[in-house]
């Protein structure tokens, strides 16, 4: 199993910005999908972003139009840039990479995970 490896997150008020970012530890092994997880508490961990080493993009839809996935050209880290965020987006985010990462059975490799806090 590769390890994922993030960094970014904590505590910022509604409206403002954060930035994740997750690098695989490994530089001779590529995924074809990598993105990012979240889950708050009592809640299902849920898909909030993905993106396959075509370069397809899908989030979820109460995520559209502020956050943006991006990955390197070596295909080994993958960023979330989070735009005017929302108390509700408040939730510990983990980085996933698999074939495919669009259900959590189907993920290969989690990273540690790392809370973002939306204060109100």
């Amino acid at each position: 199993q590769v390890q994922l490896v993030e960094s970014g997150g904590g505590l910022v008020q509604a409206g403002g910005s954060l930035r994740l970012s997750c690098a695989a530890a490994s530089l001779f092994f590529r995924f074809n999908a990598m993105g990012w997880y979240r889950q708050a508490p009592g809640k299902q961990r849920e898909l909030v972003a993905a993106i396959t080493s075509f370069g397809s993009t899908s989030y979820l839809d109460s995520v559209k139009g502020r956050f943006t996935i991006s990955r390197d050209g070596a295909k080994t880290t993958v960023d979330l840039q989070m735009n005017s965020l929302k108390p509700e987006d408040t939730a510990v985010y983990y980085c996933a990479a698999g074939d495919t990462i669009a259900t959590v059975t189907s993920v290969l490799s989690w990273g540690q995970g790392t809370q973002v806090t939306v204060s109100s």
